[in-house]
C-alpha cells in the first residue's frame, strides 16, 4: 500500500492492522476509506464484503479502487467495491419506493422472490441486506405494507374476509390481530371511517398557534398545530369522518395540558402514550425520536445508523415527515447533516423556536412520563 512521504514503517504497520482489524470486523463504517485484495484470487473487496475473509498474509490494502485496479486485482461481484456507496443496498431503498407507488396506485404487489430476483444476489443474500438497509426484516416490511393495502380495501368497503385474502392474509383474524397492534382499531372500524371507535379531541392556545389533539383510550392518535381550531378539525375529520368524536375526557385533557404547558416552557417534556399507524420501520423511527434526549438535534444520517440502516436517511426523513403526533413523537429534533434547519410538517419557523425553547430549557433529565 502507498503512504505519504516521510511515513514511517511503524505507522504503516499501525495504520494496517487497523484496516485489517476493520476488514476482519466486516466494519461498515469504513467502506469507501481502502479496499482489500486478495493474492490468491487477485479479487478486491470493501471492508464490509460478507464473503469468506482470508489469510491476514494473503491481504494487500490499497486507498481506491483504482490502486487495487492497477495492480492487478479485480471488483469482487458480491460487494462491488468499485462503485461508490453500497448498489445493493440503493436497489433495496428504490424497490421500496416502488412498492410504495404500487400501494398507492392499488396495483399487485411483487412477491420477495420477486424482489429479490430483480436484486441479484440470492434471496438469503437479500434478506441480510434489506434488514441492514432498513432495520427490519422484508417480512415485517411486507406485512406493514398489506396494512395499507387492508385499508385501502375496507375504505372502499370491501368485506373483511375478502379485503384480508386480497391483501395476502391467509385468514381474517390474522389481519385483526395485525390490524389492532398496528392502526390501534381494528381494520374493520378503519375501514368504516372511524366508525365505532371514539376520539377525544381538544384545541388549545400555544405560543406556536393552535395545538389540536385527539386521543383514544390508548393514547394520542393526532397531535397537529396549525392557526385556527376549525382548520385543523376538518383535517382530523377528514381522517376519522364517520368516528365518534366527542370532547376531551379528563385524561385526554391532561395529556393536552401537558403538551401546551411544555410549549410555554412551564414544565419539562411529557413521555406521553401514543396509538398511531406505522409501518414497521416508521415505528422504530419514532421510537427513536423519543429517545433523542431534550436540548438534543441529530441528523437524519445519525439517525438511520442508530437504527442500524446506514444508507436509510432518505426513508428517515420520510418517516419523520409522516409523523402524526406533533410533540409527543418529536421530529423536530430531527435536522440536515450540516446542523441546517430542514423542513417540518407544521412549518420551519415553529421547529426553529421548539429548539430553541429546548436549548433554554434542557436539563439532565426532562422526559416526564405521565
Amino acid at each position: 500500500m502507498t503512504f505519504s512521504e516521510g511515513t514511517t514503517a511503524t505507522e504503516v504497520s499501525a495504520l494496517e492492522a487497523c484496516m485489517w482489524e476493520a476488514t476482519r470486523t466486516r466494519d461498515r463504517a469504513r467502506d469507501g476509506s481502502f479496499v482489500y485484495g486478495v493474492q490468491s484470487t487477485r479479487v478486491y473487496c470493501r471492508p464490509s464484503c460478507p464473503s469468506r475473509k482470508p489469510r491476514r498474509d494473503r491481504v494487500r490494502f490499497f486507498t481506491t479502487p483504482a490502486a487495487a485496479e492497477a495492480a492487478g486485482y479485480r471488483p469482487c461481484k458480491r460487494c462491488l467495491p468499485q462503485h461508490e456507496g453500497d448498489p445493493l443496498q440503493e436497489r433495496v431503498l428504490a424497490m421500496c419506493t416502488q412498492l410504495d407507488a404500487a400501494i398507492a396506485a392499488e396495483g399487485a404487489l411483487p412477491t420477495l422472490a420477486d424482489l429479490s430476483a430483480q436484486a441479484g444476489p440470492s434471496p438469503e443474500h437479500f434478506q441480510r441486506v434489506f434488514k441492514q438497509t432498513l432495520g427490519v426484516t422484508s417480512f415485517a416490511d411486507a406485512d406493514a405494507r398489506r396494512q395499507e393495502r387492508l385499508k385501502a380495501a375496507r375504505k372502499r368497503g370491501e368485506r373483511e374476509i375478502d379485503a384480508a385474502y386480497w391483501v395476502g392474509f391467509s385468514a381474517s383474524s390474522g389481519s385483526y390481530e395485525r390490524a389492532i397492534a398496528q392502526l390501534g382499531m381494528t381494520s374493520a372500524t378503519y375501514g368504516l371511517n372511524g366508525r365505532g371507535a371514539t376520539i377525544d379531541c381538544a384545541a388549545v392556545e400555544t405560543p406556536l398557534g393552535i395545538l389540536l389533539a385527539a386521543a383514544t383510550e390508548r393514547g394520542l392518535c393526532c397531535g397537529r398545530l396549525g392557526t385556527t381550531a376549525a382548520e385543523l378539525e376538518r383535517e382530523l375529520r377528514s381522517e376519522f369522518c364517520e368516528a365518534t368524536l366527542q370532547p376531551a375526557g379528563e385524561q385526554t385533557r391532561v395529556w393536552v395540558e401537558a403538551i401546551a404547558a411544555y410549549m410555554a416552557g412551564e414544565r419539562d417534556w411529557p413521555l406521553l402514550p401514543v396509538d398511531v399507524r406505522a409501518t414497521a420501520f416508521q415505528r422504530r423511527v419514532w421510537e427513536a425520536l423519543r429517545a433523542i434526549p431534550v436540548g438534543t438535534r441529530a441528523s437524519y444520517s445519525e439517525l438511520a445508523r442508530v437504527l442500524g440502516a446506514p444508507t436509510a436517511a432518505r426513508a428517515v426523513a420520510g418517516a419523520c415527515a409522516a409523523n402524526p403526533v406533533a410533540i409527543a413523537i418529536p421530529c423536530h429534533r430531527v435536522v440536515r447533516q450540516n446542523g441546517e434547519l430542514s423542513g417540518y410538517r407544521w412549518g420551519r419557523d415553529r421547529k426553529l423556536a421548539l429548539l430553541e425553547l429546548e436549548a433554554c430549557t434542557a436539563r439532565q433529565d426532562t422526559s416526564t412520563p405521565l
